[in-house]
């Protein structure tokens, strides 16, 4: 009973125990996927408000935690948003992404094959490319794995 008495007793204490017990579920259970960490940022800066004095009460303190997650939110989203679609720099999944292969059979954004270690794979035109086909015969490079469909892009 000592610990919930000093939790209710000391409401910044309160709220920086709340605050990381958030961020931990966010970061080990829910991957940084968001709600959690808004949530706990703003339980850190509530308990700071009231350590200061600045705000006192449960109803203020309950109040500033709302407002505080909703603006925190509304402040990262976009930011966290963006640096999860960032990609994360060159495809390395495959030894095979790179490799100048022949063409088998004519490549659109739809379908295609490609010719190599004497297997015809499956093949079609990375997103990016802006050409409609590459013809039998000609050499492409992979651009990207996946499965056993090769992305790729003309030389």
């Amino acid at each position: 009973m000592d610990i919930l008495q000093y939790l209710l007793d000391n409401h910044d204490q309160t709220f920086y125990l709340i605050g990381g017990i958030s961020l931990i579920i966010e970061l080990t259970i829910l991957g940084f996927g968001g709600p959690l960490l808004f949530f706990g940022l703003a339980a850190f800066i509530t308990g700071a408000l009231s350590g200061f004095a600045v705000i006192s009460g449960w109803e203020a303190e309950i109040f500033t935690l709302g407002i505080s997650t909703a603006i925190i939110a509304a402040l990262l989203w976009k930011p966290l948003k963006n640096f999860q679609n960032s990609g994360g720099g060159a495809d390395s999944s495959s030894d095979m992404i790179g490799l100048q292969v022949p063409v088998a059979a004519e490549i659109t954004h739809t379908q295609g094959k490609i010719r190599y270690s004497g297997i015809d794979w499956n093949a079609r035109l990375h997103k990016e490319v802006s050409i409609s086909s590459i013809n039998a015969g000609d050499t492409c490079t992979i651009a990207a794995v996946e499965g056993t469909l090769m992305l790729v892009k003309p030389l």
